[in-house]
């Protein structure tokens, strides 16, 4: 069976939204986008511990939006990126309640879940092995949560408030684990918690 795992950057306040880039995700007005980039890209550090916080990537899974939105800027640009190669070839699940999203899947290794998402990523986890890995897709990591199908977080805190934007975790209230933890000189801590089970 899949382990459903979340990766995602976090502010001091919560705040998810937009980590990569200013236009990433600027929805309600939000304008503060790339800060998590802007971060970690003064520390090496943290970017080493939130690349090692993994196992294996056997697949990797997005909401409709995100899969457009991060697959396709990083399989199109020409800007140096160690996870290219990495997108490229890992199996990519996108979960969308429509049949159709936004036309055609164009990237290579991607496959349609249609339909709620907390029944067909149930499906997928039963019938895969390996880390089935979740970038972004804040929608879709509240849902699962709240449907109790995430089994760990690997979160890189930044030591910023935003006071607004969209938080990972909203209305779930959970028991977490830590498993491992490295706080770096710049004050970014990831860790990798474990979603503790009734």
């Amino acid at each position: 069976m899949h382990e459903l795992v979340v990766v995602a950057s976090v502010s001091l306040d919560g705040v998810a939204q937009s980590p990569g880039r200013a236009d990433e995700d600027t929805r309600g007005g939000f304008e503060a986008g790339g800060w998590a980039t802007r971060a970690l890209a003064k520390d090496p550090e943290a970017v080493q511990a939130a690349m090692g916080g993994q196992g294996p990537t056997t697949a990797m899974l997005f909401g409709r939006r995100t899969y457009h939105d991060l697959v396709g800027h990083w399989l199109s640009t020409d800007e140096p990126n160690p996870f290219t190669q990495v997108l490229r070839s890992t199996p990519k699940h996108v979960a969308s309640r429509s049949s159709d999203p936004e036309g055609a899947l164009p990237w290579p290794n991607s496959y349609l879940l249609a339909g709620e998402a907390e029944r067909t990523v149930a499906g997928l986890k039963q019938r895969g092995q390996g880390e089935l890995v979740v970038l972004g897709s804040l929608s879709l990591v509240r849902a699962l949560t709240a449907a109790g199908l995430v089994d760990r977080f690997v979160l890189t805190t930044v030591p910023v408030v935003l006071g607004c934007g969209t938080r990972l975790f909203e209305g779930s209230a959970l028991e977490l684990e830590v498993e491992s933890s490295t706080t770096t000189g710049t004050g970014v801590v990831v860790a990798t918690y474990r979603v503790r089970r009734g």
